[in-house]
């Protein structure tokens, strides 16, 4: 019960996460499985679409649908289905708070905990990462940036990893991470 596999950076684009990509697929367990990507924090941007397919689809074997939820309307039964039929979640990087706003009202977060417990692999990048946390360091609000980069912007994510996360911790921003840590009382898991 339960696979999650957080990715704390990096571009698909240019394979720099290929060998996760490639992990993810084998973590599945399963044949040609079917992966079913979630580009709300991205804004649903068609570039992104079209990476995750290129690799996970025509590199990796994988029968590649997508969840577009930022302006299409989608009932509920499909949005249900659609998650619980897959074998892989891979959620994209982007704004985490326009994600998870986003994911509530749709249902979202319902569905991919229920996807949790029946072992469908759950992934994704940065705003993918953060969201299986209680909860994320993030940069999504342009408010609270400072630098070019992030404050620590807490994000409440799904709570399906008993922890704090940051990712990007290799770059510039981290250090509020590592300063509010000191105050938490779960553990905090940087990538």
């Amino acid at each position: 019960m339960g696979k999650i596999v957080a990715i704390g950076g990096g571009e698909m684009r240019f394979h720099e996460t290929l060998p996760i990509d490639r992990y993810i697929v084998e973590f599945a367990n399963i044949e040609n499985p079917k992966l079913l990507f979630i580009p709300t924090a991205s804004n649903d941007a068609k570039g992104y679409i079209d990476t995750v397919k290129a690799v996970y689809g025509e590199q990796l074997g994988c029968e590649v649908d997508t969840l577009c939820l930022v302006d299409q309307d989608i009932s509920d039964e499909t949005i249900k289905n659609k998650i619980l039929s897959s074998n892989i979640i891979y959620v994209g990087g982007g704004d985490t708070v326009k994600m998870m706003e986003i994911w509530r009202t749709k249902k979202v977060d319902q569905y991919l905990k229920e996807a949790f417990t029946q072992n469908i692999v759950l992934s994704g990048l940065s705003a993918g990462s953060i969201c299986w946390f209680l909860e994320g360091h993030s940069n999504s609000s342009i408010e609270t940036n400072r630098d070019g980069w992030w404050d620590r912007e807490k994000v409440i994510g799904l709570g399906l990893i008993s922890a704090n996360h940051c990712p990007h911790y290799n770059e510039n921003g981290h250090e509020t991470f590592d300063d509010n840590m000191l105050y938490e009382e779960v553990p905090g898991i940087a990538l």
